[in-house]
């Protein structure tokens, strides 16, 4: 380790443990007390990576926040940015990956505005361990998640006050998918029964291995990941969960105020698919990107929105050439942004 990495280490071992990424990587259990949805206590989790050898931390380090189905191991990621001299974070959210416990409903919350709780948290650490303000990095839902959070940092004081410097957003989930009527009539449906039939399950919702099928090595994908934790299927989506995403969307359509300036990566196209094919490995196989397209300017700041050719539903678990795209797209937006920010 660096000299700087090492200091970080020592400051802190007592609350952080081995994680299952192997030596370069620790994580953190981050209670949370009772939770208000009523399955017993609850935590998050907090992984850093430390490899042997970094650049100097001098850009902002990194905060990532996965998506539903989803936690993080995308250690590619860690080590793109720890090379760009980012300290690197991520989060696994209650009731997701390392942070579920027993008896608990996977990714379950009543309202989004719950997680704040473990993302401002997170961004205190990572803050106060490595002395820098931080870059968000979320795909998918929690690319929802991230800005509703900013929205109401910004309300209260100023997201950029609170030390962040922007976000990137993964293909965020900024609408539902599917035919109109599940964004018309079935709205006030979900939003209805999702409240007195909170944990009841939505038939078919996420049932296809596609996109599985795309991704993990045992199919016909490159990545490695534990299937407990992120099925092929995806978890059950329940309907309490979708009241809570659909409350969100609608608040982020009306506009909000995040504060900082937003890269926005998205595949270029979208395939749903029942069965895994080639047309899925090169396109957006989970949302719809035109809907990721139309409200991109909700965000209410500078955003950059860049669509990639060939991209799965995770931009950054895309072929080889085509997550090279995206990370150059990234580092492009980050030289910008610094410049942005000395301006």
């Amino acid at each position: 380790m660096t000299n700087e990495t090492q200091g970080i280490a020592d400051r802190t071992d007592e609350q952080w443990q081995a994680d299952i990424l192997g030596t370069a990587y620790q994580q953190r259990t981050l209670p949370l007390g009772t939770d208000p949805d009523g399955e017993g206590e609850i935590v998050a989790t907090l992984v850093r990576y430390l490899p042997d050898a970094a650049a100097p931390a001098h850009e902002p380090t990194v905060l990532y926040v996965h998506g539903f189905t989803d936690y993080f191991f995308q250690e590619h990621l860690a080590e793109h940015f720890a090379a760009r001299g980012h300290r690197f974070y991520a989060l696994d959210l209650r009731k997701c990956g390392r942070s579920r416990r027993e008896g608990q409903s996977a990714h379950y919350v009543s309202d989004l505005a719950l997680y704040d709780a473990e993302l401002s948290e997170a961004l205190r650490i990572a803050r106060e361990e490595t002395g820098n303000d931080v870059l968000v990095v979320a795909h998918s839902t929690g690319g929802l998640i991230v800005p509703l959070w900013l929205d109401r940092l910004e309300a209260a004081g100023g997201s950029a006050a609170a030390g962040v410097v922007g976000v990137v957003l993964n293909s965020p989930w900024f609408d539902l998918q599917g035919p109109s009527y599940y964004r018309t009539v079935g709205t006030p449906i979900i939003n209805a029964v999702g409240r007195f039939r909170a944990f009841a399950q939505i038939p078919g919702m996420g049932v296809s291995t596609a996109y599985g099928d795309s991704l993990h090595h045992t199919r016909s994908g490159e990545w490695d990941y534990n299937l407990d934790w992120k099925p092929l299927t995806g978890e059950p989506v329940r309907l309490g969960w979708l009241r809570a995403i659909r409350q969100g969307q609608a608040r982020l359509q009306q506009g909000l105020t995040i504060g900082v300036p937003a890269l926005i990566l998205r595949s270029r196209v979208t395939k749903f698919a029942r069965q895994h094919s080639s047309a899925v490995d090169v396109a957006d196989a989970v949302l719809d990107v035109k809907q990721i397209q139309r409200w991109a300017g909700c965000l209410g700041e500078r955003t950059t929105i860049v669509p990639i050719d060939g991209a799965r539903h995770d931009v950054f678990l895309s072929s080889e050439a085509v997550r090279a795209v995206a990370f150059a797209e990234t580092d492009s937006w980050l030289d910008w942004l610094a410049a942005y920010r000395k301006s």
